[in-house]
């Protein structure tokens, strides 16, 4: 089994910054990838980020990509997801998830931390 949790949400202003943290323990060994999703008030989970484990490649919504930047500390079993120049609709409740061998599907997710953008 694999727990995750989420920190770092918080109530910002249109324009500021947040960084968004998850730490995975557990049996961790064969982690594919992780990503950060979003539920917005009333509205469908969507994805914003993920990366591989083993090449550090990452991928970004439309909505996230040159605002969002994921990163992850092998050594720490720790994912971040560090949000510039956040708008009000990135307000949601934001969840972590990873994906292990075999991949293919999102496995385990943390219980959210919410993010409040406000104009």
């Amino acid at each position: 089994q694999v727990q995750l949790v989420e920190s770092g949400g918080g109530s910002v202003q249109a324009g500021g910054s947040l960084k968004l943290s998850c730490v995975a323990s557990g049996n961790t060994y064969r982690q594919f990838r992780m990503g950060w999703f979003r539920q917005p008030p009333g509205k469908e989970r969507e994805w914003v980020a993920n990366i591989y484990h083993s090449t550090g490649g990452t991928s970004y919504s439309a909505s996230a990509k040159g605002r969002f930047a994921i990163s992850q500390d092998k050594a720490e079993n720790t994912l971040h997801l560090q949000m510039n120049n956040l708008k009000p609709e990135d307000t949601a409740t934001y969840y972590c998830a990873a994906d292990f061998v075999p991949a293919g599907s999102w496995d385990y997710w943390g219980q959210g931390t919410q993010v409040t953008v406000s104009s």
